[in-house]
């Protein structure tokens, strides 16, 4: 088969139908003339899928090396999928790629939000929005279909997420859709976001900081178009069959804390679950209801997750939640879905006995105890002024605890006694991060960044003496929970969230190969016989566990270029459901499960080639980097040795078509995947390894322990 060039390619796809499911343009705005740009979207799409995929293509064509995250240069693309608009269930998300702020060092990044804002792109008209250039003084971006105007933010720079997001629908009408950043992305805060709608927010990346520098509030949509969608038929079966629409809002549910179960008594609050994509039927998104504002006094709605009752107590590790990993028949008989936030798993289940034995117990960790209070301020605070609620929660805060106790602190002035019990520290030092403000102004680099500053021997490898196992045993940390990149530590067996060696051995290879946390759309999703398997072949050795860590990627690039939903896919006994949602949006109806994880892998490529081209990703560079964190023991006292990790990683390598020495593709890996034209970049680049080569010296453990 002869491979295509990318422009021979984009010739023939002008002569396709991408009628159904995609809107037909890509907006290009530029802040720092105030000028604007159509691009046709046959000259990515459909061979780039939407979303993330044609995010990383149009990044690759547009940015150059050397880019930094705050440079006028670095571009932010949005891009909804071709489900997005069309009312199909499930769909109707949004991603953003950029050079993120928040990585460490700085890399193409991306995020995910549901809301509505990337259906009223469509409705506008576009299939995608790039943000360039910097504005030569605040403003925001308001698009009314194919009018864009530059506007003066001076009235709203300044203002809460909240206070500025109301503003803005005041004075553009309620049916205008907006993303905005809080005074923390103004002030280049490094985990500052962007939100939209109801506190959804593009997070990990500090795509917020971004913004700042663009001297960009925000951006206002209004679209009174409309996405054709390819079989309106398909749509309304899959509207009964994804998710369960006989969930419905009921603002009556009295939960204590913040869910059922929660392991503190004090505060309660009324809780209701919404779908938060418009055309979805699935309710899942907890909205906690009338709490008192810690700014106005008044009651207060506002979106949250698991991370929200992190504030509230961080005593005792999460254990293992098997309902959201291992999959059954039995416990998902609700017709696709993976899981439900109303759902336990079945005990009449056959799996029951192997699923509960799977339950890895979690520590004590004491990094701060109870305090409903507390909790309530943290998560407002960080909604209204745009902050990474993560990695406040369960970096920063666990960072002062642990720190505090191993008596690091004596000599840091943070204005007041750090108190991890006491409401008002936590409020002065959000208050601090957020305006760079004596101390804050280190954190305001990001928590990685500020632990090196400080020095990282002492104030980031010390070691925090009251994390303690199940049966008492003293179990090592450093105060410091960060894995790769700096990122802060998600599902990776310690600190918190314990879990087993093959989950966390997954995970790690997911964090080495990205640049930010990966896990928002990238929870693993297993049958109990792939453990079993896994299991029997040895997590180290196993070739399964490699496999189902690349489905789960590409399962990942699928969700985020699609787009589709973390919450309600994949299923592993429905493998057809995002290809369902796929044929049903574009009416391509002989689209394969095999075509869609082709498209997938390609905007997995896609990304690689951004990091190897841009930022220099290679095998030296990526290996070590998620490793330390495997060196302390899990809840269970396993680790992983150094010839492990790498035999893991030689693995996923040989398995991708990657070479073993590099970390890079081969020739062919790229042309299979139809990017012949990137694969001639990289061999101008010197970054085309020998065909075949698998033979490499393997480097000694450049960490001590």
């Amino acid at each position: 088969m002869t491979e295509k060039t990318v422009m021979e390619t984009a010739a023939e796809n002008t002569e396709k139908d991408i009628s159904c499911g995609y809107a037909g343009k890509i907006l290009r705005v530029n802040l720092t003339n105030q000028t604007t740009e159509e691009i046709s979207s046959s000259k990515y799409l459909p061979e780039y899928l939407g979303g993330k995929t044609l995010c990383c293509r149009i990044f690759w064509d547009e940015v150059m090396p050397g880019t930094g995250a705050l440079d006028p240069s670095n571009k932010l693309i949005l891009a909804p999928g071709p489900t997005t608009g069309t009312g199909i269930p499930t769909g109707g998300r949004t991603t953003m790629c950029g050079i993120g702020a928040n990585s460490l060092p700085e890399q193409l990044s991306s995020g995910s939000v549901g809301g509505r804002i990337g259906t009223v792109l469509k409705y506008a008209g576009y299939d995608a929005l790039i943000i360039e250039g910097k504005a030569p003084y605040p403003m925001y971006v308001l698009i009314e279909n194919d009018q864009v105007s530059f506007l003066d933010a001076d009235l709203i720079w300044g203002m809460l997420v909240h206070d500025a997001s109301r503003a803005l629908t005041l004075a553009h009408g309620t049916d205008s859709c907006n993303m905005v950043i809080g005074p923390a992305g103004e002030n280049l805060v490094r985990i500052a976001t962007v939100t939209t709608g109801v506190d959804h927010a593009f997070s990990k990346s500090g795509f917020g900081a971004v913004f700042g520098s663009k001297n960009l509030k925000a951006v206002v949509i209004k679209g009174d178009g409309a996405v054709k969608p390819g079989n309106i038929e398909k749509i309304l079966e899959l509207r009964g069959r994804i998710g369960e629409p006989k969930q419905i809002v009921n603002r009556q549910e009295k939960q204590p804390g913040f869910y059922k179960g929660a392991d503190f008594t004090e505060g309660e609050w009324t809780l209701c679950r919404y779908a938060c994509s418009p055309g979805c039927t699935s309710r899942c998104q907890p909205t906690m209801i009338g709490t008192q504002s810690v700014f106005t006094g008044g009651e207060i709605d506002q979106l949250e997750k698991c991370v929200s009752r992190r504030g509230a107590n961080m005593t005792r590790d999460y254990v293992f939640p098997t309902a959201l990993f291992i999959t059954t028949p039995q416990n998902n008989r609700t017709q696709g879905m993976n899981k439900s936030w109303d759902k336990q798993p079945d005990p009449t289940d056959p799996e029951w006995d192997f699923i509960q034995a799977q339950a890895t117990p979690g520590d004590t960790v004491n990094f701060y105890g109870p305090n409903f209070a507390r909790g309530v301020l943290m998560n407002q605070m960080t909604n209204e002024f745009g902050l990474d609620k993560w990695d406040i929660v369960t970096w920063y805060f666990t960072w002062i605890g642990m720190a505090k106790k191993e008596g690091l602190l004596e000599d840091m002035d943070f204005g007041m006694e750090p108190d991890m019990e006491n409401p008002e520290f936590v409020r002065k030092f959000l208050i601090d991060i957020t305006y760079r403000r004596g101390i804050g102004d280190i954190f305001a680099e990001g928590m990685a960044r500020a632990v090196r500053k400080l020095g990282k021997e002492k104030y980031g490898d010390t070691i925090y003496h009251g994390r303690t196992s199940a049966s008492g045993e003293a179990r090592e940390l450093p105060v410091n929970l960060e894995t790769a990149w700096g990122q802060a530590a998600h599902w990776s067996g310690r600190g918190f969230q314990a879990t087993p060696k093959w989950l966390w051995l997954i995970n790690s290879l997911m964090a080495m190969v990205n640049t930010r946390d990966p896990i928002a759309s990238g929870h693993i999703h297993l049958r109990p016989d792939q453990i079993r398997q896994i299991m029997d072949e040895g997590v180290s050795e196993s070739q399964l566990l490699i496999d189902v860590m690349i489905k789960n990627e590409l399962d990942s690039f699928i969700k985020d270029s699609l787009t589709a939903c973390e919450w309600q896919s994949p299923h592993p006994f429905w493998r057809e459901q995002e290809t369902e949602m796929y044929r049903a949006a574009t009416g391509k109806m002989d689209t394969t499960v095999e075509d869609l994880y082709a498209m997938a892998d390609r905007g997995r490529l896609l990304f690689r080639a951004v990091l190897m081209r841009n930022f220099g990703r290679c095998r030296d560079l990526e290996v070590p980097q998620p490793y330390p964190n495997m060196t302390y023991p899990d809840p269970k006292g396993e680790t992983a040795t150094w010839d492990e990790w790498n035999d893991v990683v030689d693995r996923y390598y040989r398995t991708n078509g990657w070479d073993l020495e590099t970390g890079w593709p081969y020739r062919s890996t790229w042309e299979k995947a139809g990017l012949k034209d990137i694969a001639d970049e990289m061999e101008k680049l010197g970054m085309l390894p020998p065909e075949g080569r698998t033979e490499y010296v393997r480097k000694p453990n450049p960490f001590n322990r």
